[in-house]
């Protein structure tokens, strides 16, 4: 199988929607509108938005968007989605460790993240109140990660607030 990563491109709208729909099991599952209504936010980030493709096909969709700890432009991930024939075989992680290194290279300091607790610490996340970093919404705490890049500060500390879609949802 030969994969490529790339960034999304206007032509990959339809088919981003479709990974997300088939990924997440539904018709209409929230992350086909979640990533909708970040495209048109002002904390959507073109460079962090990519694809995995197969044989020209998008078979794989990650994001980064600006997030805040208090007043500090951190970033947001998610959704990610693989196509379910292929979850398992390496795409995933391909994706993850293109948009973080990514981010790396951007020089942001941090990606924060709700999500699996077997899955994420494989790219280094740890708990993100191991790092004094709280959600805004206590129910999360318990699959809220971070993951610290190169430009970390540990004086980032306080509250995450994702960008208004994810509340708008």
């Amino acid at each position: 199988m030969r994969m490529l990563i790339r960034r999304e491109d206007a032509g990959d709208v339809d088919a981003v929607a479709e990974v997300h729909r088939q990924a997440f099991d539904g018709d209409a599952p929230v992350e086909v509108g979640l990533v909708t209504l970040l495209r048109s936010s002002d904390a959507w980030i073109p460079q962090l938005s990519l694809v995995a493709e197969i044989d020209g096909a998008v078979v794989g969709h990650v994001c980064l968007t600006r997030a805040t700890v208090g007043a500090t432009d951190v970033l947001a991930l998610g959704p990610i989605g693989v196509l379910p024939d292929l979850q398992r075989d390496g795409v995933g992680s391909a994706l993850m460790h293109a948009v973080l290194g990514g981010a790396d290279a951007r020089d942001e300091p941090l990606v924060a993240l709700l999500g699996h607790l077997d899955y994420y610490p494989r790219f280094g996340f740890v708990s993100g109140t191991s790092v004094g970093i709280e959600p805004d919404q206590p129910s999360w705490s318990s699959h809220f990660q971070v993951r610290r890049l190169a430009c970390w500060d540990p004086s980032i500390t306080g509250t995450f607030r994702y960008a208004a879609p994810f509340y708008d949802l």
